[in-house]
C-alpha cells in the first residue's frame, strides 16, 4: 500500500472509530438517563387518604395533613377523599356489584372508585368514635365490598392515623385490630401507625409530637 493511500485509509478509520465510540457514549447516556427515569417513575405512588373526621379542623384531619405534606414532598400522587363531607351511602347488602361490578348508589364513592383500585397505598384517618372508627369513614370501607375483586389479593401498602380523648393505650386496641384484620384480609401491608392520645378539642393534636410523626412516616415513604 502507498504511503498516501495508507494516510488516507488510516484517517478515515480513525473517524470512523471516533463517530462509533460517540454513538455508544450517547447510547449510555440516553440508556442511564431512561433508568434514572424509570427508577424515579417506579418510585413515585399513587396514595389514597381516607379522612374520618367530621370537623375540618379535627385533630386526625391535622395528621393526615401532615401525612400528605411529607409524601407530596417525596413526590408521591396524593387524592384525599374527605369522607364525612361527601355523599356516601351505607352499603345495603344487596349484592347487586357481586363484589367485582357498580355499586347500586350513583354517589361520591363512583368519584373514588377508580383512585382506590389504582393506589399503591391507602391511608385511614380517623378520631375515635365510641371506640371504632368514625361512621363516615366506616361507610366508605363497607363500601370496599364493591369492589372486593379488584382490590383483595392486589399488593398495596397502607398507615393508620387515629386521635383519641383518653391516653389508655388498650382503649386504642380495637380500632387498631380493626385496621390490621381488615388489611390481613385485603392482603395489604402496613408501613405505618400514629396512635395520638389525649387530644380532644378541634386542633389540641397541633401542641403535641404526632403531628411530625404523620409528617415523617409520609416523608419515609
Amino acid at each position: 500500500m502507498k504511503r498516501r493511500e495508507f494516510i488516507k485509509y488510516s484517517a478515515t478509520a480513525l473517524t470512523a472509530a471516533v463517530l462509533s465510540n460517540a454513538v455508544k457514549a450517547e447510547k449510555r447516556f440516553e440508556n442511564h438517563d431512561m433508568s434514572v427515569e424509570q427508577k424515579n417513575k417506579g418510585n413515585k405512588m399513587k396514595i389514597v387518604v381516607l379522612t374520618g373526621s367530621p370537623r375540618h379542623n379535627g385533630n386526625s384531619a391535622i395528621l393526615a395533613e401532615q401525612f400528605i405534606k411529607g409524601a407530596q414532598e417525596k413526590g408521591h400522587e396524593v387524592f384525599r377523599f374527605d369522607c364525612a363531607f361527601k355523599h356516601v351511602e351505607p352499603c345495603r347488602a344487596c349484592n347487586r356489584c357481586g363484589m367485582n361490578g357498580v355499586c347500586i348508589y350513583n354517589d361520591d364513592f363512583v368519584k373514588l372508585r377508580p383512585h382506590l383500585i389504582s393506589a399503591d397505598m391507602v391511608v385511614f384517618a380517623t378520631p375515635m368514635y365510641y371506640f371504632g372508627v368514625s361512621t363516615q369513614l366506616k361507610r366508605v370501607i363497607d363500601r370496599f365490598y364493591a369492589v372486593n375483586g379488584l382490590i383483595k389479593g392486589v399488593p398495596k401498602k397502607a398507615a393508620f392515623l387515629m386521635t383519641y380523648a383518653d391516653t389508655a393505650r388498650e382503649e386504642a386496641e380495637p380500632m387498631l385490630c380493626h385496621y390490621r384484620t381488615l388489611l390481613k384480609y385485603l392482603g395489604w401491608s402496613s408501613v405505618g401507625e400514629v396512635v395520638a392520645s389525649g387530644v380532644w378539642m378541634a386542633g389540641a393534636v397541633k401542641d403535641t409530637e404526632y403531628p411530625q410523626q404523620a409528617y415523617r412516616l409520609g416523608k419515609s415513604l
